[in-house]
């Protein structure tokens, strides 16, 4: 029964046939997919360690450790006492995010995407926050902009503080947009490929310069200037491009010169 109430329904579990690699690791991912196509729903009880055991045709000790990967996913929790067993969870979209985090800064270092990839996501989904924002910001979005630009203005600020505050400060603004699909996406976009790409290029980057387009942005933003608003933004963005360029430059030169 579903979390131990209800009407008792049939659930389906994706046993297939294992390979030689890691069996925790296919049991894992096989009973990930029954979650995700829907064959197992939220607070649905999975069955024993014995059971999948013998139905994996595995030792209990590698349930055990598919089951370890599954909660260190989130997506399962154990509970004790006579209604205890493993359910299924239903992760938080901060889980989730996180998630798509790792994998955006995974795919990053492994230089599945270009900086010029980058840019050009980045650009296109910072004008259509900026744009929303502009329309829909209350003044706690105000006030966590107007904050960040503060830390900027600081000359005391690091340049690796300011990198920090500069994530934030566009955090805050996809915040404004108060769209959560928007919010879901870019916090992989601003929280993995922001951050890599800051500390790449931040020796070609003028501080000053990006602190006058925060302002810019920050300045239409509040007075719900959508047209000018995503005009700055646009500026900001054409400007990291530029930057994206020379730094791949200055990385080609490094590289040619180690060898």
């Amino acid at each position: 029964m579903p979390g131990g109430q209800g009407e008792t329904r049939k659930m389906t579990i994706n046993y297939q046939p294992l390979v030689a690699e890691s069996l925790a690791k296919q049991i894992a991912e096989n009973i990930r997919s029954s979650i995700l196509d829907g064959s197992l729903k939220v607070d649905d009880q999975l069955p024993t360690e014995e059971v999948l055991a013998e139905k994996f045709n595995v030792s209990r000790p590698t349930i055990r450790e598919a089951l370890k990967r599954l909660a260190a996913q989130n997506l399962i929790r154990s509970r004790r006492g006579p209604a205890g067993g493993t359910f299924v969870n239903r992760p938080s979209q901060e889980d989730l995010s996180s998630s798509l985090t790792g994998a955006a800064m995974l795919l990053v270092s492994m230089g599945e995407f270009s900086l010029s990839e980058i840019a050009e996501a980045r650009r296109e989904l910072e004008l259509i926050c900026c744009r929303l924002a502009a329309e829909r910001r209350e003044e706690k979005h105000l006030l966590a902009l107007a904050e960040e630009i503060e830390r900027q203005t600081n000359p005391a600020t690091t340049d690796v503080d300011f990198c920090a505050s500069d994530v934030r400060f566009h955090r805050a603004l996809v915040n404004a947009t108060r769209n959560p699909v928007l919010q879901f996406v870019m916090f992989a976009v601003i929280e993995a490929l922001q951050p890599a790409t800051n500390l790449v290029i931040f020796r070609f980057r003028e501080r000053e310069k990006i602190l006058a387009q925060h302002e810019r942005i920050y300045a239409a933003i509040r007075a719900r200037h959508a047209d000018v608003a995503e005009e700055a933004m646009a500026e900001q963005m054409n400007y990291l491009c530029e930057q994206y360029a020379q730094a791949q430059e200055w990385r080609r030169d490094r590289d040619e010169a180690a060898q």
